[in-house]
């Protein structure tokens, strides 16, 4: 179990993060990205056709992870492409708060990954001694 304000504390810091999909090949495919976190969901941005994105269709499922020296955090789930002009101005906001505000992109998406499972290192976990 997570230990719920040091977790919230980490997803507020700039901390850069690194998404893992699966390719065509079955291989993993890992690109460091940006990434936020609000109300179980974690989005991350880019352009509708770039790999991680096509990978995370395909398989409908990704996990993110970010390291800061001893403290981590890594979230999996389902995942999905959006492309809705709410969905992806929800996630610049998010986005933009967290680290700055990104360059225009028409092309932009917003890969949303509902949390199953989250593991964290010990200084986030409520069940440490």
């Amino acid at each position: 179990m997570l230990e719920i304000t040091a977790a919230l504390a980490f997803l507020t810091e700039r901390h850069l993060a690194t998404l893992s999909t699966i390719g065509r090949d079955g291989r993993i495919h890992s690109v460091p990205v940006g990434m936020t976190y609000l109300d179980g969901v974690v989005r991350v941005i880019g352009s509708r056709g770039s790999q991680k994105f096509i990978n995370a269709q395909r398989s409908g499922r990704a996990s993110v992870s970010s390291v800061d020296g001893a403290r981590w955090i890594s979230f999996e789930g389902p995942a999905r492409l959006l492309t809705d002009p709410e969905s992806v101005a929800l996630a610049v906001e998010l986005y933009a708060a967290r680290y700055k505000q990104p360059r225009e992109n028409p092309e932009r998406g917003v890969l949303e990954i509902t949390v199953e499972r989250v593991l964290g290192s010990s200084g986030m976990r409520a069940d440490r001694d």
